[in-house]
């Protein structure tokens, strides 16, 4: 009968830390980035931005905020592991 092979190789059952830190930066970057897009556009629009200005405005809030939470959230993944 053959062995099942899981996605993390033959014989793995549990990915290991540095895929666990992986994982957990790319979920806080997709939470951050979806903060930084609610509150990035409030902000820009609050402030007045239109058109080119609003779309660079937003961007950098949603890089940043991505940035700042995929990088707590790989720090907090690595010291459970």
């Amino acid at each position: 009968m053959p062995v099942a092979v899981g996605p993390y190789g033959q014989g793995q059952g549990q990915p290991s830390c540095f895929d666990r830190v992986k994982m957990g930066f790319m979920m806080g970057f997709a939470v951050g980035m979806a903060a930084g897009a609610m509150f990035g556009t409030f902000s820009c629009l609050r402030i007045g931005m239109r058109g080119r200005e609003l779309m660079g405005g937003v961007g950098k809030t949603m890089m940043q905020s991505g940035g700042t939470f995929g990088t707590f959230m790989s720090i907090g993944m690595g010291i459970r592991c």
